[in-house]
């Protein structure tokens, strides 16, 4: 059982709300610190049929102290329903839908990386010096993610556990051993310089980060940047020795790469006294504190523990696979990163003038790179990234926080001096937000996954992502990669039943007490409609809240 803190802290952003005639209809404006943006006016109150049975949701004692926040819209954008549609809401994973969208319009579908292993290569097999595995944001690489498989095409039966491959790390070193390398009397460099060193996004809270989903960002990412730590009652379970009961067994990932010493207090317990098992690791430290108490006919406990410093990983699995294959490696491994120069605060570079596009002839290197000779070295080993498409639908379907950063430090690549930082990513996805017709006071991201408790964004400028994406040539492929209600991704267990079952196509988001489901559903009338559902600071024990949001949605499908 993982437990976790969730930062709550951030500014909020208040406006000043009026309706006003406009053109000879009605339209509510807003003010913001910058300019007065018109909006189309949506329906509220409980003047409508929808509305009546909203109101009705929204008011329920189990949920009427959270704030609610919520935009239905025609396929075109055109006000439907609307409750606090311009209000700041905490967005949680739907900020994917903004970090993925930008990234299908300027990366490009069919995009790709390539991480290259480098070094100096002579005609005897040695490679003189250093041999450097770098790495260029692959989000997938040496992992064991793709396809993504919907559940009911899974296997029913239990599957065994077992340890990431790292197959594609291994075909490097086949390369490697087909160009006869058989010596290396340098080190093992594991680069992520294609990007400044930024691990984790300000606003992120440190109880999120020794857990998988709060992984390390990393240019040189490898198996998720996460190992598998399975927990097992002890052998003789339930016993006492000295007044102790037997330990539990504590296995880390034994894929044979050494890194994280585990210092395991885990004891087994009576039958039926449940699983209480935490795990801690302090910042920089490459111990893991793994402790609590296991029942004796409990299941395995499986968690996924992040590596702190995934090139540094990536840099000891290649020595070691070398090694296991009969090259020597005189060095070690290493990892120097590309520390950033850049003083400027988050929003001022957010906030600040447009980014502009990068020349087709300008090379995306960091500000500051220990190793930028390095592209003199040959290449020899290679290996391309799926496109981006198959990794948009793993991100979005499973909601991988990594594999959405990873995509906000891409789109930093895209602009005028090399912008390898998470803030030349935020400001691209904003100016791709503003030219797609946002309210530029509708949103602000500190990150590109939505486990920034700082980041804000407003139903309505959801809904009109929304609506702006179903206009676009990438559209199909986009809206696929949504969960469907009762069908796959983080909707596999939600919608189950008809009429909303295979009719659902939206992204959740939970972070602490905030929750948010966007996206599209058919409705009764043979329609399909936008949807955004927000909610704020409801009550932390039970979840009221998702079941009234579920019921919102099926209000809005059947609306005529």
């Amino acid at each position: 059982m993982r437990s976790f803190k969730v930062l709550r802290g951030g500014w909020i952003a208040a406006t000043l709300g009026m309706v006003v005639l406009c053109g000879g209809r009605i339209v509510a404006q807003e003010a913001s610190s910058s300019a007065a943006v018109s909006h189309e006016a949506f329906p509220t109150g409980t003047a409508t049929p929808l509305g009546e049975k909203i109101a009705a949701l929204v008011n329920d004692p189990s949920v009427s102290r959270a704030h609610w926040g919520i935009a239905v819209t025609a396929m075109d954008g055109t006000p439907i329903y609307g409750l606090d549609e311009g209000k700041l809401f905490r967005p949680a994973s739907n900020a994917k839908l903004f970090t993925t969208a930008a990234a299908m319009a300027l990366l490009g579908a069919d995009a790709t990386v390539e991480t290259k292993i480098l070094g100096n290569l002579d005609a005897n097999g040695i490679v003189t010096g250093d041999l450097i595995l770098y790495g260029a944001g692959d989000a997938n690489f040496a992992s064991d993610d793709l396809p993504y498989v919907p559940p009911s095409q899974r296997p029913q039966e239990a599957q065994p556990l077992h340890p990431v491959k790292l197959d594609d790390l291994r075909a490097m070193v086949d390369q490697l051993q087909a160009k006869g390398v058989k010596r290396v009397t340098g080190r093992v460099i594991g680069s992520d310089q294609q990007f400044t060193y930024e691990p984790f996004p300000d606003s992120w809270d440190v109880g999120d980060l020794v857990w998988g989903y709060g992984a390390p960002v990393s240019a040189l990412t490898i198996a998720d940047n996460e190992l598998k730590l399975t927990v097992t009652p002890g052998k003789n379970m339930g016993r006492k020795e000295h007044d102790f009961y037997w330990a539990a067994a504590v296995v880390l990932d034994p894929n044979g790469i050494p890194y994280y010493t585990v210092k395991s207090e885990v004891q087994t317990t009576p039958p039926g006294t449940g699983s209480h098992v935490n795990v801690e690791r302090l910042p920089g430290s490459r111990v893991l504190s793994v402790y609590g108490s296991m029942a004796a006919d409990a299941s395995p406990d499986v968690e996924e523990v992040s590596i702190d410093d995934p090139a540094l990983y990536a840099a000891t699995a290649l020595r070691v696979l070398l090694l296991q294959r009969g090259i020597a490696v005189d060095g070690q491994a290493i990892a120097p990163h590309a520390e950033s120069q850049d003083a400027r605060g988050f929003l001022s570079v957010v906030d600040g003038p447009p980014p502009q596009p990068k020349d087709e002839n300008e090379n995306a290197q960091p500000a500051f790179c220990l190793l930028c000779p390095i592209h003199l070295t040959p290449v020899l080993a290679s290996h391309t990234s799926v496109p981006l498409k198959e990794d948009v639908t793993f991100t979005l379907k499973v909601s991988q926080n990594l594999h959405a950063e990873l995509l906000l430090h891409r789109l930093g690549l895209t602009v005028k001096g090399g912008g390898t930082t998470a803030r030349a990513g935020a400001a691209v996805v904003r100016g791709f937000l503003l030219k797609a017709g946002l309210d530029p006071a509708d949103f602000v991201f500190y990150d590109g996954s939505g486990l920034s408790g700082h980041d804000l964004v407003t139903p309505r400028a959801t809904a009109q992502l929304l609506a702006y994406a179903a206009k676009q040539p990438w559209f199909a492929q986009w809206k696929a990669a949504l969960p469907v209600g009762g069908e796959d991704g983080t909707l596999a267990s939600r919608f189950a039943d008809a009429p909303l079952k295979d009719h659902l196509f939206a992204k959740t988001g939970t972070l602490g007490e905030s929750r948010a489901l966007s996206g599209y559903v058919d409705t009764a009338s043979g329609k399909q409609v936008i949807f955004s559902i927000f909610v704020d600071d409801h009550a932390p024990s039970g979840s009221g809240d998702r079941k009234v949001m579920d019921e919102i949605v099926a209000a809005i499908a059947a609306n005529e």
